[in-house]
């Protein structure tokens, strides 16, 4: 089973995707599954708005869609409550973006909303690669404060911090990369070869509307793996993140 671990619906200031041609995308690649996310209007500021989009369109695929939650750390007390409410229409993980939202991994102003997502068994995306409040080695020593919940790492550091994926990886066995934007022959045959960490810690996703899917998992598809380690990069480690 192939499964994508983030997409993001909805409008951005420079990209768009309904669920429509989502699903379109999906059938002519072959993904089963995709975990979706609002757009960055919602994702930062209309929270309810985002978590109703993706929810909505989650019922309406059948199984196919798989939603995460959304809410901006600086509503306080009502992010915690968007998150149950979110939780109640079906979220299955917690979106992350501190660049968006405005924050930093370490200033303890994610931490409610990082306890909603432990009590519900939630994984938690948190996108990285903008400096200097989303990086992967915050990202891992935030993860390693959390040690029962899977974190992944958005864009596992693309571009400019790719170098630091590795050894974020290593510090917390709880962060897992994700493939979007890597090349197999470089950075993602790093991580896979590294004993600490290995394709196992390693999930697929395209990262749409951003990227070209088609590309995306065509270079999961060409990096040399038995089929069992591609596998578990394709949705079986993610499959088990979400229970």
């Amino acid at each position: 089973m192939i499964v994508d671990a983030h997409v993001r619906l909805g409008w951005g200031r420079e990209v768009e995707l309904s669920a429509w041609r989502l699903i379109g995308t999906m059938d002519e690649l072959g993904i089963d599954k995709a975990l979706v996310a609002p757009g960055e209007r919602c994702l930062a500021y209309d929270n309810r708005e985002g978590n109703e989009l993706v929810s909505r369109a989650a019922a309406a695929s059948g199984g196919r869609l798989i939603p995460y939650a959304v809410a901006n750390p600086w509503r306080g007390p009502d992010a915690v409550d968007e998150l149950r409410r979110a939780r109640d229409g079906g979220a299955r993980a917690l979106a992350v973006d501190s660049v968006l939202q405005g924050f930093d991994l370490l200033d303890g102003l994610i931490d409610p909303l990082l306890e909603v997502a432990a009590e519900a068994g939630w994984p938690v995306y948190v996108r990285t690669g903008t400096p200097p409040s989303a990086l992967p080695m915050p990202l891992a020593s935030l993860a390693r404060r959390y040690p029962q919940t899977p974190f992944i790492m958005g864009r596992s550091g693309a571009t400019d911090f790719w170098i630091d994926a590795a050894p974020a990886l290593r510090y917390a066995p709880n962060l897992y990369g994700d493939t979007c934007y890597a090349p197999w022959d470089t950075v993602l045959n790093e991580l896979g070869r590294d004993p600490e960490i290995g394709p196992s810690r390693l999930v697929f996703s395209t990262d749409a509307p951003y990227t070209v899917p088609a590309a995306e998992l065509r270079r999961v598809q060409d990096w040399p793996l038995d089929e069992h380690a591609r596998g578990e990069v394709l949705g079986g480690t993610l499959l088990r993140l979400l229970g």
